[in-house]
């Protein structure tokens, strides 16, 4: 389904139905699956043969799921995790080992930098952190011999820094390690990184993907444009035998295209067990086949409200790459032509504690730890996803105390704008 469109693949990509079959993807729940002879199953162990045999590393409904959106990224292969952050987890861990660095832009989701920068220290990977809008000699200054990938995310969350994906491909690529670009906010409806250099993409599927609050999930999706064997010394996990799974070596058997996947399905998700549920697999399935007509309202009551935002007094900045003035105006028509997402980052005069009255006052809009829903929501981000970062870490991460991300639904916009205008009201 390569040659078809975004909003065809939406709709019909991952499933083709035979003679009879169901029209909707099927809901799997089995844990298990029954085979004639160990010699079958002995098959599958060996990745001599496709098939199932335990929901842990992989199931139907959920690959169904995840070849969606492989069509949608335009990628060769694609697993679905528990959660977007298992996502990006798998997606470091299944190629920097101990000892190894990662560069990643400052501005990304909190929880992602933590794990970036606390969690996988800890198990010896480190990460040098750059400002996305660096210039390229200062973006090569952050590599060292013992970098293996560079993360960025297309619009940070909650900063909404547009990342210049191909200055960073550039230099990922002249230093022999693949890009990985968090695509959760844009959606493959509004960039497909793929097509500007980036090699792996990974997804929070619990936002726009899903759009209703439904199922937390992540997913990842591997272009099969990065020559593992290339690099074999810098990737012995892939291009050395694998003890732990009958000495396959990945890149060997499975190539470009299908090397990352196969050994973070086999590796990670074996030892991790970091796997979706096929039910919520198939809520996710529901969001995605309506997903390119949803985000498109999202932009437009966003880009109603951040014109609002911008000419009131009581608002000391708004961010939102749409609005035209914006700083990240022109490379959000770069990559986003169409259109950004349906969130806007914006100050309230008067700081922490005027962000915080303001929150309060709200009454259409609720205060959630989420996003990208279909339902209006804000969020204070530090004092709540970021809350675990110093002063210096959040400023820069783009984040200042009085920063209100606010994700718009699909609600009537004029109603969005009479909620934020009565609790602005509030404050004195």
């Amino acid at each position: 389904m390569s040659e078809r469109r975004i909003e065809t693949k939406c709709v019909q990509g991952g499933y083709t139905p035979g003679n009879g079959e169901p029209r909707q993807i099927p809901i799997i729940q089995s844990t298990t699956f029954k085979y004639d002879t160990s010699e079958d199953m002995g098959k599958l162990f060996d990745l001599e043969a496709s098939g199932y045999f335990y929901s842990r590393l992989q199931n139907p409904t959920c690959d169904m799921v995840a070849a969606k959106i492989c069509e949608m990224e335009g990628g060769t292969a694609a697993m679905l995790t528990s959660s977007g952050q298992a996502a990006s987890f798998f997606t470091v861990f299944n190629i920097c080992e101990n000892g190894g660095h990662v560069v990643s832009s400052s501005a990304i989701y909190g929880g992602t930098y933590n794990l970036l920068a606390v969690t996988m220290k800890k198990m010896g990977i480190n990460c040098t952190f750059v400002d996305p809008d660096c210039s390229p000699e200062e973006l090569d200054a952050a590599f060292t011999p013992e970098t293996k990938l560079v993360f960025g995310e297309t619009i940070a969350n909650p900063a909404l820094k547009v990342l210049d994906i191909e200055k960073f491909a550039n230099a990922a690529h002249k230093h022999g390690v693949p890009l990985v670009i968090d695509n959760t906010f844009a959606t493959p409806v509004h960039c497909r990184p793929i097509e500007w250099g980036a090699d792996i993409v990974t997804h929070s599927t619990t936002k726009y993907m899903d759009g209703h609050g439904a199922a937390v999930g992540g997913c990842i999706v591997d272009s099969g444009k990065f020559d593992w064997m290339k690099y074999a010394d810098k990737y012995p996990g892939l291009c050395t035998p694998d003890d732990s799974y009958h000495g396959i070596t990945y890149a060997e058997k499975f190539g470009n295209g299908g090397a990352f996947i196969t050994k973070a399905t086999a590796q990670l998700m074996r030892d991790l067990g970091c796997s979706p549920s096929p039910q919520s697999a198939f809520l996710l399935n529901l969001g995605l086949e309506s997903l390119h007509v949803r985000i498109k309202r999202h932009f437009e009551n966003a880009l109603a409200v951040a014109k609002f935002l911008n000419e009131n007094d009581k608002i000391s900045w708004v961010s939102f790459s749409g609005l035209e003035g914006d700083k990240y105006y022109d490379l959000a028509k770069k990559y986003m032509p169409d259109g950004t997402c349906g969130v806007i980052s914006f100050g309230v005069k008067g700081g922490r504690a005027a962000a915080e009255k303001f929150m309060k006052a709200l009454k259409l809009i609720a205060i959630e730890t989420h996003v990208a829903d279909a339902r209006s929501c804000c969020l204070h981000p530090a004092n709540s996803t970021h809350r675990q970062m110093t002063d210096d870490e959040l400023l820069a991460a783009g984040i200042s105390a009085d920063l209100v991300r606010l994700s718009c639904g699909l609600e009537n916009s004029d109603d969005l704008i009479e909620d934020i205008k009565q609790a602005l009201e509030n404050i004195d």
